[in-house]
């Protein structure tokens, strides 16, 4: 990059828009988000077909800003073949950086793909192409929903990190001792790459709500009784989310935290709201 980056380093997460309306939107998203300078853009993945395809396009756009843009990639489902394919394609398209998941079993298919766990689809891709990508992955400071206990999460997130990963963007969360907490306990196993916090905004309660109850992210029974309080008024949600946020935020950065790396929804005023407010 020749621009100089955000004192905070932060980075922002777009996914794959579905229609022209929603390319548009993820534009201005990307041009308001690109004048903050950030370490980079990732772009979320889904496996199969229209989706992954829709995936390289968004890549396509976001990095036309000419920010660092790193696609999602995931091993499950798919075949050594296909990924080496899709790492190759990356490659002659100037891609450098990826974010490596195990991913989710995409419907209608019956065959779990060659590569079980990210770990797995870490260390191929460093066999293929060596250093040429940075490679983050995920993290999970209260614990993957299908882990039995978090010491046995760690572990797992141990063994990604050790098959040659450059850093870790965890899961979103609203209690900074939960992050601090996993990365002690991380440190603990010879980790010592970056851990960057994952940051969501709060725009929509009854959709952060459904989404967090899915993906075992917890929201403190204070902050859901206040959200529920405000019903549908918006702008009160909106204002609340923000400070909540922004104090969760400014709490890590104190705390030594590497970074930030917001969800955004390819949304860019809640997230440069918080942004705004934060001191380096």
């Amino acid at each position: 990059m020749t621009r100089s980056q955000h004192p905070l380093g932060v980075s922002f997460e777009f996914f794959p828009p579905g229609t022209a309306v929603g390319r548009d939107r993820l534009v201005q998203a990307r041009d308001a988000l690109a004048a903050r300078q950030p370490r980079f853009f990732s772009v979320t993945y889904g496996a199969g077909g229209s989706t992954q395809q829709r995936t390289r396009e968004a890549v396509g756009v976001v990095g036309e800003s000419g920010i660092t843009t790193a696609p999602h990639l995931s091993c499950i489902g798919s075949e050594k073949a296909q990924l080496r394919d899709l790492l190759a394609q990356y490659r002659e398209e100037g891609i450098d950086s990826l974010v490596a998941l195990r991913g989710d079993m995409p419907s209608g298919m019956a065959s779990i793909g060659e590569l079980r766990y990210a770990n797995e689809l870490v260390a191929f891709i460093r066999e293929e192409t060596g250093d040429h990508f940075e490679i983050a992955v995920a993290a999970y400071p209260e614990s993957h929903p299908q882990a039995p206990n978090l010491d046995r999460d760690v572990e797992n997130f141990a063994r990604k990190m050790h098959a040659g990963a450059d850093m870790a963007i965890t899961q979103y969360f609203f209690t900074a001792e939960a992050y601090f907490h996993f990365v002690d306990k991380a440190r603990a196993l010879g980790v010592d790459k970056p851990i960057i916090p994952g940051i969501m905004p709060i725009v929509n309660y009854t959709k952060l709500a459904r989404f967090s109850d899915a993906c075992g992210a917890e929201i403190p029974r204070w902050i859901r009784k206040q959200l529920e309080s405000y019903g549908d008024d918006s702008e009160a949600i909106g204002e609340f989310g923000t400070e909540v946020v922004t104090r969760l935020c400014q709490q890590l950065l104190d705390g030594g935290a590497p970074g930030l790396h917001f969800y955004t929804l390819n949304q860019s005023a809640p997230v440069l709201k918080i942004v705004d407010n934060l001191k380096a």
